[in-house]
């Protein structure tokens, strides 16, 4: 049989479309999350492997463990018995400087974002939040955060929400670790305060 090429085009975008499941639709269609809206992911716009997925991941770290896989801007909830749930992550400057184990010392949804004083410096229209960007829709930070934590001190490395969708799977300029928001909801909703976090570097 010979395919034209208008029969292609035609049918391209059904095959585009198949490569969707409808729990991809599911996991990023609109979402009322308190006051705000969040609005459907473009798929289309994502490769599938950086979309939230269970996944065969062998790995000696306990359930509830929370492994970073920073090369590969992949993130992993660990489940049990060699299963993940996987997720696609940005990886910001800071992100790229932490290394080892830390544990998620709290949590916080629709978080106030409070540029350090490296990020001020970088760019000096940061200085105007040096206060505090309150949470909502615009805010870096996104639906929700998780600080990390070593030996009781806050280490300035946070599991976070974007607004900017199109940065995952990349490495930024600023930032830790990004996560799409309608990932770091599931993530948040997942992890407990004191959940361990192993972050791998090259």
């Amino acid at each position: 049989m010979t395919i034209t090429r208008r029969g292609l085009l035609i049918g391209l975008p059904l095959f585009v479309a198949g490569c969707q499941t409808s729990n991809d639709f599911a996991n990023y269609g609109p979402v009322k999350d308190g006051p705000y809206e969040l609005k459907r992911i473009p798929l289309d716009k994502f490769k599938p492997d950086l979309r939230r997925q269970e996944v065969a991941y062998e790995t000696t770290e306990k359930p509830g463990t929370v492994v970073v896989d920073t090369p590969a801007k992949r993130l992993y909830y660990v489940l049990g018995n060699g299963r993940a749930i996987r997720y696609g992550v940005g990886v910001g400057k800071e992100g790229r400087q932490l290394r080892g184990n830390a544990y998620v010392g709290r949590k916080a949804e629709w978080p106030t974002w409070t540029p350090t004083q490296n990020m001020i410096n970088r760019d000096a229209r940061n200085r105007q939040y040096a206060g505090g960007l309150p949470g909502g829709p615009s805010n870096p930070l996104g639906a929700r955060a998780m600080y990390l934590y070593r030996d009781g001190h806050d280490i300035m490395f946070r599991i976070h929400g974007t607004n900017q969708p199109w940065s995952i799977g990349q490495a930024m300029s600023s930032g830790c670790i990004r996560m799409m928001n309608h990932d770091v909801i599931d993530l948040y909703n997942r992890v407990d305060v004191g959940a361990k976090v192993v972050v791998h570097q090259a």
